[in-house]
């Protein structure tokens, strides 16, 4: 009991002003002089390379070396067996400076160049190998949406970069990002939307909006929801339907009525008490009867080949007739005059 009433005597604080950080503030980074006596445990990391990047790590390394022996730390290239290490020293001052080490040598070893591998090295500055060969099993499909990251002339990738402030890069089955927390954040879900068959366009978008908002200081404390796109999919199935469509019927737990039998038919319609004689004289009755039908319907046929067909038009005699009464003369007699000319001129010639 007394616990509690210690505990509930003191002043009520105010989680969320404890959690504000000041614009524009920086942490302190950690300097030699405040740990002088170094590091007791040695500390180190290694890293794979493929055979295509030797040339440019053999060209960089010295520039490696150079760049970590400002923190103390000891790093070695073997070509022999195709690997970068790290390790710590007994001077080593920055303790999570082999973290920022193992970093690097990774993004070295991902085609990350130098200039810009060597940013990680910040305080603010952290890196993110994206694994995106597990997110698409088809190769075709793998291909076509890896490269709807990088976009036409890498439009696509030069905007993921200008709205994240991270540099971004596309090789094999793996993204390197590099940049601060909260761009390597977005970096990562556009990336694994897009493997996800969700266009880039649309986190794009969304960033952009974001970007807007946040300039303005009256919007800080409330919800973005109504501003920001709500984007549906339209994925639409190739697959072939089929012609019936079988729907399910309702379920009953009570089975199907009998159908009825010959007998019970007979017994319905009153035959089964009829005798032998008049069944027999009934069927005959029906099966002449049809007989005669079909009969009837053959004869139908043949004769529908033997009825002229009807003239809708008029005859040819009443058309020449109608052609001779509409005869127009004076040009008769022009092609006349015409043809007694070209006769003599002909004469006249021979």
């Amino acid at each position: 009991m007394e616990r509690q009433e210690k505990k509930w005597g003191k002043k009520n604080v105010d989680n969320d002003s404890l959690l504000e950080v000041p614009k524009g503030w920086k942490e302190p980074g950690i300097t030699k002089e405040e740990n002088k006596h170094g590091m007791l445990a040695e500390s180190s990391f290694a890293t794979l390379f493929p055979k295509y990047r030797e040339k440019y790590l053999r060209e960089c390394w010295p520039l490696v070396k150079k760049t970590l022996a400002d923190y103390e730390i000891k790093a070695e290239l073997d070509v022999v067996e195709g690997s970068m290490s790290v390790s710590t020293t007994r001077k080593t001052w920055d303790p999570y400076s082999i973290v920022n080490a193992r970093d690097l040598i990774k993004l070295l070893a991902r085609s990350v160049p130098y200039e810009q591998a060597i940013r990680i090295l910040e305080n603010d500055i952290a890196c993110d190998i994206i694994k995106i060969a597990s997110l698409c099993r088809n190769k075709e499909r793998f291909v076509k949406r890896r490269q709807r990251v990088i976009g036409p002339n890498g439009s696509t990738l030069k905007a993921i970069e200008l709205l994240t402030e991270c540099y971004v890069l596309v090789q094999g089955n793996t993204v390197s990002a590099l940049g601060p927390h909260k761009g390597l954040r977005d970096v990562r879900k556009i990336i694994e939307d897009t493997m996800k068959n969700i266009h880039p366009i649309y986190n794009i978008k969304t960033l952009m909006i974001r970007k807007e908002l946040a300039k303005d200081p009256q919007l800080q404390n409330e919800s973005w929801d109504r501003f920001l796109p709500k984007f549906k999919s339209k994925n639409i199935s190739k697959r072939k339907q089929p012609m019936k469509k079988r729907t399910k019927k309702i379920y009953t737990p009570f089975p199907p009525p009998q159908p009825e039998s010959k007998v019970d038919k007979e017994l319905a319609s009153g035959e089964y008490f009829l005798k032998p004689s008049t069944k027999k004289a009934r069927r005959q009755a029906e099966k002449k009867e049809k007989q005669k039908e079909a009969v009837e319907k053959k004869q139908d046929k043949r004769a529908q080949a033997f009825v002229p067909p009807q003239e809708t038009g008029e005859s040819a005699a009443k058309k020449l007739k109608k052609s001779d009464d509409t005869v127009n003369v004076e040009e008769l007699k022009k092609k006349i005059k015409k043809a007694q000319k070209k006769k003599i001129g002909q004469t006249s010639g021979s």
